[in-house]
């Protein structure tokens, strides 16, 4: 009996940091500062991806970072889950700041007429799948654990946000495993989709794709091209490109928002959405008043966020 509740105990409290090995924490103050104690980031894989949204990640992928993320996606330690919502939480709202110094579209709708009266919409997160094998051997979904951690994380720090696990893959891709970023490219194109019924789920605020690990962006191209693809392109939205307005919920700065329009019969705050079923190009600006020059531009993510990425790819260590 005492063996059982050990392990038990284990399971969701773990004996050990699962960064460093340290024993009795789940993740150590270091660990942590090295998870989420520095400013998140732009990263930019190289080569970049044909519509890939900006991407933000909180940490640089190696060492004790690597360590926490395998340990929550491949071992199973589900009480890295808060830790790691924190550190996605955070790559959000970096995300969600630069899209706002430098909008990429507009919120049209019911929910645009709220925003302009100075409510708020809220942000949806959208987890890039996994596929079903994986997910059945791991015995959870990692990336959208994580997500909900993260959107409880946004929402404790004023920001409204939900999770949409909408995304599903609807053939068979090959491990990614030793693929280069061409290869994996080819791998996932048209691999992804949008569950029937739930594009116009996405309509209800400005979307934030989110994974636990950036490498070649290959995943998060192929989720953003889902996206765009359920996007219906709508004449009113020329109309609101030049005289709507919105309001950043944790800002309260006026401005366009970025590609989205929005569902008038959203789900309930703080919860998670999700349904069951089976445009390239990078969106151009859109700068207050001007006139709407391309519809498809504002059907696609806001951005992206990630939780650790290759260290050479953030922007500061660029010549």
């Amino acid at each position: 009996m005492r063996g059982w509740w050990r392990d038990l105990t284990e399971l969701v409290l773990p004996a050990e940091c699962g960064g460093c090995g340290r024993p009795r924490t789940v993740l150590c103050a270091p660990c942590r500062a090295a998870l989420y104690g520095a400013a998140p980031g732009r990263v930019r894989p190289v080569p970049r991806p044909p519509g890939l949204p900006a991407v933000h990640a909180a940490a640089g992928y190696g060492d004790e970072v690597r360590a926490v993320l395998l340990a929550h996606k491949e071992r199973g330690v589900l009480a890295l889950a808060g830790p790691l919502g924190t550190a996605l939480a955070g790559a959000v709202r970096s995300g969600l700041a630069a899209a706002g110094a430098r909008p990429d579209g507009v919120v049209t709708g019911p929910a645009a007429r709220r925003a302009a009266a100075g409510a708020e919409v809220p942000v949806l997160l959208v987890p890039v799948p996994s596929g079903r094998r994986a997910v059945r051997a791991r015995g959870h979904d990692p990336a959208r654990r994580i997500a909900l951690a993260a959107a409880g994380e946004l929402r404790r720090t004023g920001t409204q946000a939900r999770v949409l696990a909408v995304l599903r893959q609807r053939r068979a891709v090959a491990d990614q495993a030793g693929l280069d970023a061409r290869q994996r490219l080819a791998n996932l194109a048209g691999a992804l989709t949008v569950v029937p019924g739930a594009g116009r789920l996405l309509e209800a605020g400005p979307v934030v794709l989110v994974d636990d690990l950036m490498t070649t962006g290959a995943s998060l191209a192929e989720a953003a091209r889902a996206v765009r693809a359920v996007r219906a392109v709508r004449p009113e939205r020329a109309e609101a490109a030049r005289a709507g307005a919105y309001r950043w919920p944790d800002t309260g700065e006026r401005g366009f928002m970025g590609a989205t329009p929005v569902y008038p019969r959203a789900g309930r705050e703080g919860r998670e959405e999700r349904t069951d079923g089976t445009n390239e190009g990078r969106p151009e600006p859109v700068r207050s008043g001007q006139p709407w020059a391309d519809d498809d531009a504002c059907r696609g993510p806001v951005c992206a966020a990630v939780i650790a990425a290759p260290p050479d790819s953030f922007e500061i260590n660029r010549n």
